[in-house]
């Protein structure tokens, strides 16, 4: 078996729409937030409101396109300097290691087109044990993700991954919870494993509940195996996903990252325990 971490090859994403700068106006104009809204009472309504959330993220070697996935809105707040936006996503993703001139480049879907906007990492992780990064994406008011309570990972639940198959538009893929792995002293989740399909570009797609919309987990990456057969005495292989071995961080584990990178303001305690759960209100 092998582990494959789900970001396109530069070959790949060649032909992924080219996109302009936006100005901070037209992007902050295109994303704001709503009000509140009655909950979603269908998937197409569920989609539509996950989608603003979720983004792509982009990494440039110079003028070449070297890596591409996804990443999900956990805050926004205005600072000194104006709006800022923070987007989650994997530390594998973020990594610049090797490239020369690297640029990190989020990309916004809107109903205009997509829009590149510069950004920066605010926090890193390390792979393996905390492989996530946090992205600052500055004049920009995106939408963020509500983060869920660990209560709420149980296998079985029906969920939706957002991702950017090859760097393309984000789509969206559906499944089940199909493991919800706990630390075996404090019981706290440390990984959620979903059937939902996804494919390269979904690293640090958003793993979202299809019944309150929050969002679960984070995708890392998932396990394959390699089917070989022959054609005209030629041998062929190519690796297959494996159901319910897409592996993502839960949100007990994006939680603890964010704290201990000092952006637990964008965290809320509830409760007599005084656990943390999610907050989505932009500032």
């Amino acid at each position: 078996m092998n582990l494959h971490f789900a970001w396109a090859a530069a070959a790949l994403v060649a032909t992924a729409c080219a996109t302009a700068t936006p100005t901070a106006a037209l992007v902050q104009s295109a994303q704001a937030a709503p009000g509140p809204v009655a909950a979603p009472s269908s998937s197409r309504e569920r989609v539509r409101a996950l989608l603003p959330q979720n983004v792509r993220v982009w990494v440039y070697e110079g003028q070449a396109l070297r890596r591409s996935a996804t990443g999900v809105v956990v805050g926004c707040e205005q600072t000194e300097r104006g709006t800022v936006s923070y987007v989650m996503t994997n530390e594998h993703v973020v990594d610049a290691a090797g490239l020369n001139g690297p640029r990190l480049v989020v990309v916004v879907d809107t109903e205009a087109g997509p829009l590149e906007i510069d950004a920066e990492p605010a926090a890193m992780g390390k792979v393996p044990e905390m492989d996530l990064a946090l992205v600052k994406v500055r004049g920009v008011q995106l939408q963020a993700a509500e983060l869920a309570t660990d209560e709420e990972l149980e296998p079985g639940d029906e969920v939706l991954v957002v991702g950017a198959p090859y760097g393309r538009a984000l789509s969206v893929s559906g499944g089940l919870v199909s493991q919800v792995e706990l630390d075996p002293k404090s019981r706290v989740p440390v990984m959620l494993k979903t059937d939902a399909p996804i494919g390269y570009g979904a690293s640090g797609g958003g793993v979202f509940s299809r019944a309150t919309g929050r969002l679960l987990a984070i995708v890392e990456g998932y396990r394959t195996a390699k089917v070989g057969f022959a054609v005209a005495e030629q041998d062929y292989s190519f690796d297959v996903p494996m159901p319910g071995e897409t592996f993502a961080a839960p949100s007990a584990k994006l939680r603890a990252f964010m704290q201990q990178n000092g952006f637990g303001r964008f965290l809320t305690p509830v409760g007599a325990a005084g656990k943390l759960a999610d907050r989505s209100a932009l500032r």
